[in-house]
Order: C-alpha cells, then structure tokens, then sequence
C-alpha cells in the first residue's frame, strides 16, 4: 500500500463496502492522531488540532475546505478560538471508507 496521503479518492456510491475491521486496524495505524467515533451508529474518523489562535484555526480549516473540494469528499469542520475539530466519514455509506483515511492523512500533511 502507498502511502496514504499521496493517494486519491474514488468515487463513493451507496453500495461501496465501508472498511472492514481488518482494514481499520491497518489504516488507523498510519494515521495515528486520529480516533474513531460512533455518532448514531456511524462510524467517523476525528481528530482536533490546536492552534495559538482563532486566525490560524480558521486558515488551517479553510485549507482543509480546499482539500475537501480537490478530493471531492467534504468533513465536518468545526472552527473554535485555537482549535480545530475535523471529522472524516462517508455519507453514502453511513460509515468508513478507504477515502476518509486518504483524507485524514492528506490533513495531517496541511501542518508539514
């Protein structure tokens, strides 16, 4: 597998497998930052990050917006006074795909 942050997301359908617990436990370790969370029996990916204020929290989760539209995938971001909370999952599935893990490491890479 290639690292995941240099890989592209696929187009999701409806019938796309969500990962199964094999494949999270492999995925997850590369993006280490990040946990799992279940909100109404579906499965994201979440992660928040710090920041010294509110100008750079929102800098930070406008170059994930831009992410989002050049991947085609778009998080829930949310914005607070030095921290950002993003969170990862794929509405036609209900839960993870392989493209949320792409996405949380093409995240991360935004703060290198």
């Amino acid at each position: 597998m290639s690292e995941l942050s240099q890989q592209k997301c696929e187009a999701c359908r409806a019938d796309a497998p969500k990962v199964d617990e094999e494949e999270l436990a492999t995925l997850i370790r590369e993006i280490p930052d990040w946990e799992t969370k279940v909100r109404e029996g579906i499965m994201q990916l979440e992660r928040g990050f710090k920041f010294k204020n509110f100008r750079q929290a929102l800098s930070f989760a406008n170059e994930v917006g831009e992410l989002a539209e050049e991947e085609g995938h778009h998080p829930a971001i949310l914005v607070e006074w030095g921290k950002v909370t993003v969170t990862w999952w794929t509405h036609a599935i209900h839960g993870l795909h392989k493209n949320d893990f792409i996405c949380a490491a093409k995240t991360d890479k935004l703060l290198k």
